[in-house]
């Protein structure tokens, strides 16, 4: 098949560090190209990738703080990818619903995957377009929209080969956070819980502009570089490390989260994950054998003291079996087979559909 992959403009495909979206479009174009198909990567222009790369700006975004007007590379990015919409056989959309309209004028159907959540205001957006194909990384993320065209749910998938699996802890005991450094991930929440349970904190991750503040007042007063440390943003060999080395993950979102891509990460290193049973969670984790839910800090203190109840390899296959490349591909297959057969039903064209997937 002939796919156009539309990636937000804000971190380079892959992301050096974090970057969850883009990880995942890296990963799924990718293993389309090694599995035979023409793939075209609308992505910045410092983007790694085996697929053909068109970009209208050299690099990712957040490099360039200097730019004011970042919407306007984002409506030149989806003006170049429809104006050339006939050369394709599916359009798959990373970008919400940046893309809506412009799919509704061309031929070409476009896959919409929702990586965010519904909020207020764009569920007014959504409504505009409720026909479109869109794909759930969850089925908890559909809840606030259950009236959408949804072609599948797809989970997200990693490379658990790039992966280290680490069968015991290498270091003292100590439980790790990964993730933005904001409200809605619960990094003050774990910073409360590692203080109750007595057990040192590791953090990693970024912080937005908008989460200065919070960051500021909330974290940045507790990190004492022994108890609780800060260790910046990870790239992928540092985040391996540091999860793969934790007793547990402590994953105290206070939103839907959609996904949570660090989980699986998390996971297939070996170590389970502390949660509270938002949004993707209860789907994401196997309760009891690979982490377990949470309700309060104190339901997380609990768990702590029940670790070892948990077998670290069992986290690891529970990804390989549910959250690998191979599976989230073979999923969207499944997506792009179903879209364009509803294209060539609609035409007239049933006969020409084996020959079009054969591409």
């Amino acid at each position: 098949m002939r796919i156009a992959q539309i990636a937000p403009l804000w971190e380079r495909v892959p992301p050096p560090g974090y970057g969850g979206i883009e990880l995942v479009v890296g990963l799924l174009t990718d293993e389309l190209v090694r599995r035979g198909h023409e793939v075209t990567l609308f992505a910045s222009g410092d983007s790694i990738t085996l697929a053909k790369l068109e970009s209208v700006y050299p690099r990712a975004f957040r490099l360039e703080p200097s730019i004011s007007e970042y919407s306007a590379y984002e409506a030149l990015q989806l003006s170049r990818v429809y104006k050339q919409a006939s050369k394709f056989d599916v359009i798959h959309s990373h970008v919400g619903y940046n893309s809506l309209f412009h799919a509704s004028f061309v031929e070409t159907p476009t896959v919409h995957t929702l990586h965010g959540a519904f909020n207020s205001d764009t569920q007014k957006v959504y409504a505009e377009a409720p026909e479109q194909p869109y794909v759930s990384i969850s089925n908890a993320q559909r809840e606030p929209m259950k009236e959408l065209n949804y072609a599948a749910t797809v989970y997200n998938g990693i490379d658990t080969e790039s992966h280290r699996f680490y069968a015991q802890p290498q270091s003292a005991p100590y439980l790790a956070f990964l993730g933005r450094i904001s409200p809605e991930k619960g990094t003050h929440i774990a910073i409360e819980i590692a203080q109750k349970s007595g057990v040192p904190l590791k953090m990693a991750g970024k912080v937005d502009r908008v989460d200065v503040d919070y960051f500021e007042s909330q974290i940045k007063p507790h990190i004492d570089g022994k108890h609780i440390e800060y260790l910046g943003e990870a790239n992928h060999f540092e985040k391996n490390e540091l999860l793969g080395n934790a007793i547990a993950m402590l994953f105290p979102i206070t939103w839907r989260e959609p996904f949570g891509l660090v989980m699986t990460e998390s996971m297939a290193a070996g170590t389970p994950v502390l949660a509270k049973p938002l949004g993707s969670v209860p789907e994401v984790i196997a309760n009891g054998k690979t982490g377990f839910l949470c309700h309060s800090v104190d339901d997380y203190v609990n768990a702590i003291q029940r670790l070892g109840e948990i077998d670290r390899s069992e986290c690891r296959a529970h990804v390989e079996r549910n959250f690998s490349i191979k599976s989230m591909v073979d999923g969207y297959l499944e997506v792009y087979s179903k879209v364009t057969r509803k294209k060539f039903e609609r035409n007239g064209h049933v006969g020409f559909l084996t020959n079009l997937l054969m591409r």
